[in-house]
């Protein structure tokens, strides 16, 4: 893909946060991060060239091997995907900037073990499946509250920055809405427990996810299109 494309594209999506952030508010600031899963490594160092820093992969191996390739470049990488326990030491020691799918007590247990047995530390988000899928991990939205204070007080290695959540998989804008809003709501009361980061939204749904208050979006399909 050449350069002049992806500028293009990176103008579009970032014009399009611009605008959904103003609605809300000239002080709301939305961070970007750019998701590689299906483009090839040379377009990641484009994005790069262009000015984007932050990028995520949903794989554990995928994310090793592009931080391999790019470690030139000072990159900020997101672990987004659903992390499987046998891959856990394999990620701690990639050290991402953020991991923003904690979907579960038992993986923050388990993950808060490794990390101290590592003498290390990990930022992370909690999953909440607001749209209540089958297909979606995530803690429900009736116990986030209590299971991110339980992670909190008993996983002194993981250090939660926030909520992170997929809006519903559906045409019906009025669903996808709910889901975000259910999910931002869980996220202000959280902000006296140290809540910073709010991840929602991806190519199909971020300038309404930004609308509902998400300050932090994971978009891929639409920069690489």
């Amino acid at each position: 893909m050449d350069k002049e494309h992806l500028r293009a594209n990176l103008d579009e999506v970032i014009w399009n946060i611009e605008e959904a952030r103003i609605s809300v508010s000239e002080h709301h600031i939305v961070q970007l991060v750019a998701v590689g899963k299906y483009t090839e490594v040379e377009n990641i160092a484009t994005l790069y060239e262009l000015g984007q820093r932050a990028f995520g992969e949903n794989q554990v191996q995928q994310l090793k091997t592009r931080m391999t390739v790019l470690e030139e470049l000072p990159l900020e990488w997101h672990m987004i995907g659903t992390l499987q326990k046998n891959k856990i030491n394999n990620l701690i020691d990639l050290r991402p900037s953020l991991m923003h799918s904690l979907d579960s007590l038992s993986l923050a247990e388990e993950l808060n073990k490794k990390l101290g047995a590592k003498e290390a530390n990990m930022h992370c988000l909690l999953q909440i499946n607001s749209a209540r899928e089958e297909s979606k991990s995530g803690v429900t939205p009736e116990e986030a509250h209590d299971i991110y204070l339980q992670i909190k007080e008993s996983c002194p290695n993981i250090t939660l920055k926030g909520v992170m959540t997929i809006g519903a998989h559906t045409d019906d804008t009025l669903l996808i809405q709910q889901s975000f809003e259910i999910t931002h709501g869980i996220f202000e009361t959280l902000g006296k427990e140290g809540a910073t980061v709010c991840s929602m939204g991806m190519s199909g749904d971020y300038p309404l996810a930004i609308k509902c208050g998400s300050n932090l979006v994971r978009v891929g399909s639409a920069l690489f299109k």
